[in-house]
């Protein structure tokens, strides 16, 4: 075999460090990729335990709250729902709401009982409004551009979570609500939503991660034509050009995309927690690189189901003709 070009060895070095990096952030201090890419468990196994959630983000949430963090019971353990509620802004981003949504972000990155997480809208025919221009409206010049890193860093945060992540369209996805939802890993809506990028009409950009994610969605070109246009599409129209992966008739309680997104996380719930992790892992960080380097990776995230005893139950289970009982470990 010959030997591999200079630019081709910098770039799979380059993405091992991404992954060692990742892995670590992702798999919490109890692993870690070895430099030759064997990963080996060190302490504590992943999934085994863990913070509770924050007292505040729980099921008691209050009504006046304008994020709720419902942790589901019996067959949805595990599920997870935030429900932006914040029914007089049209669910709009406010520093408020960043400030909650990042609160939740931290609490639940690091609870390895977490499985799915859902975002939601609570308030019919609403999903994310995009940033409260009118909180925008008084700040001046200098207070804008933080601002602006700071729902980008929440956002991103939310795009960096280890489990898997779904947006429930069930109304209006403007702006940074499209953004918020196109950090998330699944992406389902009523056929009656509306979403777009249309920070253009109001001579700005995209600022949440919305050039860069719209385009890794559904290609550049058509990602170009829709925020150049600032063109609004309907759910049906989104799913024809992939932005998300199903739409529904939206029915009368208005929360049809949000009842799909809770019967796509139940099919996660019974798969290894681990695998669930690294797989998420494997291929986000294999989307960002070449071929070669990206098969490394999942060779690499594929070490770290190895020696879990996941693994070990999930061929017992199939031996035994019985549903597994994994426990993130």
């Amino acid at each position: 075999m010959a030997a591999a070009a200079p630019g081709a060895w910098a770039a799979l070095q380059a993405g091992r460090a991404r992954l060692v990096a990742a892995g670590r952030a992702w798999l919490g201090p109890g692993w870690r990729l070895s430099g030759s890419w064997a990963g080996r468990r060190e302490g504590p196994a992943v999934g085994a335990g863990g913070p509770a959630p924050r007292r505040g983000y729980s099921s008691e949430a209050k009504t006046e709250d304008e994020l709720r963090v419902r942790h589901l019971e019996e067959e949805n353990r595990g599920i997870v729902v935030l429900g932006i509620n914040r029914a007089y802004g049209k669910n709009s981003l406010s520093k408020n709401l960043i400030k909650m949504l990042s609160k939740a972000v931290d609490a639940l990155k690091s609870d390895k009982k977490v499985r799915t997480i859902i975002i939601r809208s609570e308030v019919p025919g609403i999903f994310c409004a995009g940033a409260d221009l009118k909180e925008r409206a008084k700040m001046n010049a200098s207070e804008v551009g933080p601002f602006v890193s700071k729902i980008r860093a929440v956002i991103n945060d939310i795009a960096n979570l280890p489990v898997p992540t779904i947006a429930a369209i069930d109304g209006l996805a403007l702006g940074g609500g499209l953004e918020l939802a196109l950090a998330c890993d699944i992406r389902v809506a009523a056929s009656s939503a509306k979403m777009g990028l249309v920070e253009t009409k109001l001579a700005i950009i995209p600022g949440g991660g919305g050039t860069q994610r719209l385009p890794r969605a559904i290609g550049m070109s058509l990602a170009k034509e829709l925020i150049f246009s600032a063109r609004v599409l309907d759910g049906q129209e989104a799913k024809a050009v992939g932005l998300i992966s199903h739409v529904l008739e939206q029915n009368q309680e208005g929360d049809a995309a949000y009842r799909k997104a809770l019967d796509l996380a139940r099919e996660f719930l019974p798969q290894g927690p681990v695998a669930m992790r690294v797989a998420k892992l494997a291929i986000n960080q294999g989307m960002e690189v070449d071929l070669v380097t990206g098969l490394a990776i999942e060779e690499a995230c594929y070490a770290q189901t190895i020696p879990t005893k996941d693994r070990l139950e999930g061929l017992l289970a199939f031996k035994e003709k019985r549903p597994p009982r994994y426990k993130g470990e």
